[in-house]
């Protein structure tokens, strides 16, 4: 017996779809997904892609969401292009793949010579008669973030990408979702999902846009549920923007999400319930937290019915759940330890009932030999009542090697009176918290105040040494 082939996204849209419908609200335009069902964005007919390996490759979120429900359960395979890609790397993406079209929203003369046919997809659906026939299981490859040189390239199913979303329980018509992440990152690609399968709305951001004028959108839509990396929400606090919003659902993840942004959001949106999740790429959603503390229990290392299993080996969390990804496409290396976890590379420290994340296995500083974790001292830093968001980075010291060094950003009250006196207070203040709390070593060297730090396409800060 042929085994049973599972609901492609079109598909299963539709059936969660309310009476009001679904809508992708984007910056300069809005699509209702209804349309789909006597239309299309793509160029050319959706079978004529039937069983091939399609590059996503869009300038534009509103077209990648189009053609990602168009396509599934129609191609053999997905590749989702990330909005920072480098075409350097086209071809080997295209060889790994096995890539034999491109899908996209871009002109044949703004791309680099690809090599294999290419299927335009825009912004906006056109009526066509159109008979769509789903028979293909496809997988999902999404590329992960933070690698240098070829991008590393993990598969996924439908199945695997929705597995937290199916005891999500807010699912309903009237979620209208808004998210700071790129549809194209697994981050994203999940909100995108969520709104979808809920049968919601989704207000997408947009390349370079200012966290105030998205913020004013979302409000203008009446976004339910909001979601970014803790960055983007100190960013939008420091904006003012949190105003135009009043959600009733706001969620963190990406970062370590510290106990001062989770205080400062939950302030921002009292009537709120403000959660923070681990997720990632090649794990897949683990969990997510929602009792306004940072950290997650030790007892969601029990066994219990969510289908994830959690474990720490050497510091460093461990997942293992449906939710994963199946394996990394043209690399050798598992994906998977022989017991079916994933090594998520974040290290952990148990204080109490309670686990705390200090930071990544490769992002340590080397202080005469001594180890600290960047994000652990952020999180000392970012208690003070005037810090709004800080990033520890090392700088050369010639008798340790590296020294600890702090950039600082103030909130915006501080900054309206930000006085030479005020400043160097603030610095004497923050060290002063730093020796409190942690060790000698750990104590920065050298506080700077900043106007802003730099936060990728990611939504995470930009880690570099100073």
């Amino acid at each position: 017996m042929q085994p049973r082939r599972r609901l492609a996204l079109w598909e299963s849209l539709h059936r969660a779809s309310s009476e009001a419908g679904s809508w992708l609200w984007a910056a300069e335009s809005s699509v209702s997904l209804a349309d789909l069902a006597t239309g299309s964005a793509l160029g050319a007919p959706p079978g004529t892609l039937r069983g091939r390996t399609v590059l996503v490759w869009m300038s534009d979120q509103l077209s990648a969401a189009l053609a990602l429900i168009e396509l599934d359960g129609i191609v053999r395979r997905l590749v989702l292009c990330p909005p920072d890609f480098d075409p350097v790397h086209l071809s080997y993406v295209i060889e790994t793949a096995g890539v034999d079209r491109v899908v996209t929203d871009r002109a044949p003369n703004e791309l680099p010579p690809v090599g294999v046919g290419m299927v335009s997809c825009g912004r906006s659906i056109h009526r066509i008669p159109i008979r769509r026939v789903w028979d293909q299981d496809t997988e999902w490859i999404l590329f992960t973030s933070g690698t240098t040189g070829p991008p590393k390239m993990v598969v996924h199913t439908l199945a695997t990408l929705t597995g937290a979303i199916a005891r999500c329980g807010e699912l309903a018509g009237s979620v209208v979702w808004a998210t700071f992440y790129d549809i194209r990152r697994y981050g994203g690609l999940q909100i995108l999902l969520r709104a979808l399968l809920g049968g919601g709305s989704l207000v997408l951001s947009a390349a370079a846009e200012a966290p105030a004028d998205f913020m004013s959108r979302a409000g203008k839509r009446t976004a339910t549920h909001v979601t970014g990396t803790p960055s983007h929400w100190r960013r939008a606090l420091m904006s003012g923007a949190v105003r135009f919003l009043s959600p009733t659902y706001a969620r963190l993840s990406g970062e370590i999400a510290d106990q001062g942004v989770i205080d400062q959001l939950q302030g921002a949106f009292p009537h709120a319930r403000v959660a923070h999740a681990f997720a990632s790429t090649e794990a897949g959603v683990a969990f997510e937290v929602t009792d306004g503390r940072a950290g997650f229990p030790a007892a969601l290392l029990s066994p219990n019915d969510s289908g994830v299993s959690i474990t720490i080996e050497d510091d460093t969390l461990r997942i293992r759940s449906a939710r994963t990804a199946l394996r990394y496409l043209g690399r050798a290396e598992p994906l998977l330890d022989p017991d079916g976890f994933v090594d998520t590379g974040d290290v952990v420290e148990r204080r109490s009932d309670r686990y705390y994340f200090v930071g990544r296995r490769g992002g340590i500083i080397n202080v005469g030999g001594l180890k600290i974790h960047p994000e652990e001292v952020e999180a000392v830093i970012n208690r003070h009542p005037r810090v709004r968001m800080s990033l520890v980075t090392a700088r050369r010291n010639p008798i340790t090697g590296a020294v600890v060094a702090a950039d600082v950003v103030l909130t915006n009250s501080e900054v309206d009176r930000a006085e030479p006196s005020m400043v160097e207070s603030t610095r004497s203040e923050i060290i002063a918290t730093c020796r409190r709390s942690l060790p000698a070593y750990k104590v920065p060297a050298s506080i700077r105040i900043v106007p802003s730090l730099e936060v990728g396409p990611s939504g995470k800060l930009g880690r570099r040494d100073a």
